[in-house]
């Protein structure tokens, strides 16, 4: 077999193969005989009928389009292997001139990963933005915490106030009519720490238990529905339920209650906590900031068809929260408009690509690989985070192998981008210059 190669801009190779017409032939008459198997020709038993007659009945291109199909595939992985083809996508036929006696002919365009040089990516200074813990954290610490040990009081002789629980029932209706799967019967709010959608609980305030009354609610600019975040929702609402907290007193009894010995210990455990929050997310933040600085340092050839692939993967994962949130994807098209989705996923698309891309070459320069304990490491993760038996757990994955796959891809990214942190100075300020 004859293999030459063409290579194409954007990372794409034509490979032309010649068949010697011997294995064409060969090819031919086997893709014959599978067919024959399958047809009831009269005069014939299953797969005896010689191959004038199959062709006869079905024609020689529907045999030869079978000897492809059975060829190519063997054909192709030779082609790669031989010439090191570090591909990204099955190979599709360009053209083929297949004749009976002759070499079989082939051309194919196959796409390539992308190669690019990676520039600096050690030895940097990168500038963090160091987080500050809020000056009331400690306070909001403690008051939570008194808030879990806390007794309520059913009220029945004033409105709700701020600090109150609250139970309703509620369904939401948009332009008058009623939105679908949103009534929900003994909701339960905590009017001061809500974090529903924003603005809904001030408006529960003032409202006695058995009042029938509405409120209306623009979905928060930091919601994950872009552009749907100014849908005006009205919200019919029937009080049902008032309760007030009753904090207790902190003190020695209080502390040993919560398990610490003394209040002292319990305060010194807030501040503890308060302190390894901020370098978990000093921490968060600088693999981010090191991750960007190498991203935007490298220029990467990516073919349209590969951040097209993407960019309708991006695509599926925002409708699925659409559709999770009750929304659809024409309201989000007839709110921000298609072309505005578009373009934000191919941009995501791009980053998701380049970062990928990048993770794995530094994981190749620097000999990062995964082994049997980073799975398990990960899988006892899952365990924990989902409350699952290790059987049960591994059902599951094995219901679905691409979730192995794309675990494998998140472990090596965490153990890059760790790499990436440990190999650059970390530069904590309280601000990072915007053109940094």
């Amino acid at each position: 077999m004859k293999i030459e190669l063409e290579k194409q801009e954007h990372n794409l190779v034509k490979i032309n193969i010649e068949i010697p017409a011997k294995d064409a032939v060969e090819a031919y008459n086997k893709a014959s005989m599978r067919i024959s198997q399958h047809m009831n020709i009269p005069g014939f038993r299953k797969g005896k009928a010689p191959r004038n007659v199959v062709e006869q009945h079905i024609g020689s291109d529907r045999i030869k389009y079978e000897a492809l199909e059975s060829l190519l595939p063997r054909v192709f992985q030779q082609a790669i292997s031989e010439n090191n083809l570090d591909v990204i996508s099955q190979p599709m036929v360009e053209s083929y001139d297949f004749k009976i006696g002759e070499d079989l002919k082939i051309t194919a365009n196959v796409e390539t990963r992308p190669e690019f040089e990676l520039k600096e990516y050690k030895d940097m200074t990168v500038d963090v933005e160091e987080f500050k813990i809020p000056e009331d954290a400690y306070e909001k610490s403690l008051n939570n915490i008194l808030d879990r040990a806390a007794t309520y009081e059913v009220v029945l002789d004033r409105p709700a106030n701020n600090t109150d629980i609250v139970k309703i029932d509620f369904e939401a209706y948009s332009e008058g009519k009623k939105v679908e799967n949103t009534t929900q019967k003994d909701y339960v709010i905590d009017l001061s720490r809500s974090n529903f959608i924003p603005g809904f609980a001030e408006q529960l305030v003032g409202h006695s238990v058995g009042e029938e009354f509405d409120i209306s609610v623009n979905f928060p600019e930091e919601d994950d529905l872009n552009g749907l975040r100014e849908v005006l929702r009205t919200f019919k609402v029937k009080m049902h339920e008032i309760k007030q907290r009753i904090r207790p007193e902190l003190n020695e009894e209080l502390a040993k209650k919560l398990g610490f010995d003394t209040v002292e210990a319990l305060q010194n455990d807030i501040k503890d906590f308060l302190q390894k929050d901020k370098e978990q997310r000093d921490y968060h933040a600088s693999e981010q900031a090191v991750m960007d600085k190498v991203v935007n340092n490298v220029e990467i050839d990516i073919q349209d068809s590969m951040i097209k692939r993407e960019q309708d993967v991006l695509l599926n994962e925002y409708k699925d929260r659409l559709a999770q949130q009750g929304f659809t994807y024409e309201q989000a098209v007839e709110q921000q408009g298609e072309e505005s989705i578009l373009k934000q996923a191919r941009e995501d698309a791009v980053r998701r690509i380049k970062n990928t891309l990048i993770i794995e070459k530094i994981a190749k320069l620097e000999n990062i690989s995964l082994d049997s304990s980073d799975m398990t490491s990960k899988l006892n993760e899952l365990q924990s985070m989902y409350r699952l038996e290790k059987n049960e757990l591994l059902k599951q994955l094995s219901m679905n192998p691409s979730i192995i796959s794309s675990l494998s891809q998140q472990i090596l990214s965490e153990k890059v981008t760790k790499f990436l942190v440990d190999n650059n100075k970390i530069n904590y300020v309280s601000k990072v210059a915007e053109n940094a």
